[in-house]
């Protein structure tokens, strides 16, 4: 079961990363703090210092069209924001 679903990488991620060390990921619902830890710790080779999650509930949206309202949802999802120790760092662009 892989954990980790992709890497945020958005223009506040990247300050943060940059400032604070912070980096953000959206994981899997059902994973608590101590499997996030260590996927990112397997995966990035870096020692975690903190783990701070938060889950999103979906948004209603509708839109009108030519052919009336449409009615949609935005998909729910749980982001972790992952605080690195001193020294260590992630490199997202690496492999492109």
């Amino acid at each position: 079961m892989d954990i980790l679903i992709k890497p945020i990488v958005t223009e506040k991620m990247t300050d943060q990363g940059e400032k604070l060390n912070r980096y953000g990921f959206i994981v899997r619902r059902e994973a608590d703090k101590e499997q996030i830890k260590t996927a990112v710790e397997e995966l990035y080779n870096v020692s975690v210092a903190s783990v701070n999650t938060m889950v999103y509930g979906g948004k209603n949206k509708s839109r009108y069209t030519k052919a009336g309202v449409i009615k949609g949802k935005t998909t729910a999802y749980k982001k972790a924001v992952i605080t690195l120790a001193e020294g260590d760092t992630i490199d997202f662009y690496s492999n492109i």
